[in-house]
Order: C-alpha cells, then structure tokens, then sequence
C-alpha cells in the first residue's frame, strides 16, 4: 500500500478509534464523513471516465462530435491505451461507488447519540436518492423538509472541501485495483479462447 494510502486509511482508522473511545462524539458523523469522500471521489473518477470516453469519441472520427467530418482512422497502440485507460477508469469509479454504498448500508447498524448524527443520516438517505431517483416523488420531498427543520435546530454539517491529498490518495488507490483488474481480465481473455490439449 502507498504511503499516502495507508496514511488516508490511518486517519479514517484514527477518527473512528477516537470516537469509539469518546461516546459523547458520534460514530455516524465519522460513517457520514467517509462516505462523504467516497461519493466525491467517485464523481471525480466519473469525470475522468467522461473526458477519456469523449477523447475516444473524437479520436475515433464519430461525426458529430467532429462537426460532420468523418476521420476513420487505423486502430493504433494509442487508441488502445486510450481503451485500456477508459476501462480502468470506468472500474475505478465502480470500485469508488462501491465503497460509498458499503459506507450506506452500515448506517442502519448505527445508532446517533445527537441531532447531528440523525441530520447526517438524513443526508446519506437524500444524498443517495439524488444519484439513483426522481427527488420529487414521495417520501423524497418530505425528508427535505426534515431535514431543513433539522437544519434550522442544529446548524448544517461541517461542510469542508476534501483535502486534495486524501482524494488523490483515494483515487490513486482505486485507480490501482482497477488497474489490477482490468489486466487480469485481459490476461484471461486469450487463455479463455485457447484450444484445449
């Protein structure tokens, strides 16, 4: 493991350590913050999936997105790279959003000790809605309301931007699995299709 890895680890590690020992700090507050991270890293792969997928697109001469002009070009090692790099892009972000929604289904087994433990449970519920639903439909308008009510009490969430060497450590060490991954499946490719002896 990386040593920016390890320390990101150490430091979710230590903030869970410190709240365990100390039960007056609340443990969903350090569930919500890590899977906080997780989501952000996730829409920062997806970035990175988008623009690799958008550079294929106009290396590949699709006319629409060169302005009507078709340009067929021969397959080359770099547009094979470009594929290889947009396979492990799009594994990373799964890797990444995996991780969020392992953070989400651990929520339930907690249990808050505060307002702000329940505020950012609410969060994790409508901030999961936003990427897979429509927010307008039942109950989804209804727990905005709690939630602006609980807002209104408690005060927001500490909201601070993610520090850039954690997120870089976070996608360095999703980008490496996925990396990993997607190698040993090309590596199976050829030996699934080999005759048999």
């Amino acid at each position: 493991m990386p040593e920016s890895t390890a320390t990101n680890a150490a430091s979710y590690t230590t903030l869970r350590d410190t709240i365990e020992s100390d039960r007056s700090l609340d443990l969903v507050l350090a569930l919500w913050a890590e899977w906080k991270q997780a989501r952000y890293v996730s829409l920062m792969l997806c970035r990175v999936q988008q623009r690799l997928e958008a550079r294929m697109m106009v290396d590949n001469g699709i006319q629409v997105l060169t302005a009507g002009t078709s340009a067929p070009r021969r397959r080359s090692a770099a547009t094979s790279d470009a594929a290889s790099r947009y396979a492990i892009a799009c594994e990373a972000e799964v890797l990444a959003m995996t991780e969020a929604l392992k953070l989400q289904d651990e929520m339930p087994d907690l249990r808050s000790s505060s307002l702000l433990g329940i505020l950012a449970k609410l969060e994790m519920i409508a901030g999961a809605d936003r990427d897979i639903g429509d927010p307008t439909d039942f109950p989804w308008p209804h727990i905005a309301s709690v939630l602006k009510d609980l807002k209104a009490i408690t005060g927001n969430l500490y909201l601070s931007r993610p520090e850039r060497a954690i997120t870089r450590a976070d996608v360095a060490r999703y980008w490496n699995e996925a990396t990993k991954f997607v190698t040993a499946l090309s590596d199976e490719g050829p030996q699934r299709n080999a005759p048999v002896s």
